[in-house]
């Protein structure tokens, strides 16, 4: 269960209850026994656990595709990402714990609603959006001259027609990641 603590409520489910405020302040690790005698145990989420909770807007990359390509796209700390299609912003999240503090994430979304939904989300994880992130509204291939990046990665429904804008001035030996879903994208995409 992922439960977001609030002191003076119960958490309620098929085997009992537990108030928040027995398990707020406790330290990770920690048991409980629910009135219906059930044992939990409290842990901070993992990112997996969040990614897969968490609110929707746009489709969520999901864990099982998100390790995946953090290693395809070689993706590590001081790294500079340009992200294409912030979306609900589990992508961000990822990218954004790879290139650590020293790194860069600048993610560019088309919709002002996907950002928005994207911005409440690194909210909901951090706390605030993390200072090695760069929200911005727009097209990514008019952004890859201004960030230079590493690295590029592009989630958004038809990548075939960006990917040339954007590789045309990503710096030498950097690396273009498209994430698409089905065969027939993926022929799109490196024909």
């Amino acid at each position: 269960f992922l439960l977001r603590l609030e002191s003076g409520k119960t958490f309620q489910f098929h085997n009992g209850s537990l108030a928040h405020d027995e398990l707020i302040g406790s330290e990770d690790g920690t048991w409980f026994t629910s009135t219906g005698n059930a044992r939990l145990l409290l842990l901070r989420p993992r990112l997996a656990d969040f990614i897969l909770k968490m609110k929707r807007g746009a489709q969520v990359v999901y864990p099982k595709d998100l390790g995946p390509i953090l290693v395809y796209a070689d993706i590590g700390p001081g790294m500079t990402v340009l992200e294409a299609g912030t979306g609900s912003g589990a992508l961000t999240l990822g990218l954004s714990r790879a290139v650590g503090p020293t790194g860069q994430v600048v993610t560019v979304e088309r919709r002002e609603d996907h950002a928005a939904h994207a911005r409440k989300t690194l909210g909901r994880w951090y706390g605030e959006i993390p200072e090695n992130v760069e929200m911005r509204i727009g097209d990514v291939a008019e952004e890859v001259a201004d960030v230079g990046p590493d690295r590029i990665v592009l989630d958004v429904p038809e990548p075939w027609h960006t990917i040339d804008a954007a590789a045309e001035h990503q710096p030498n030996g950097g690396v273009l990641a498209a994430y698409v879903p089905t065969v027939p994208q993926v022929q799109l995409t490196v024909d």
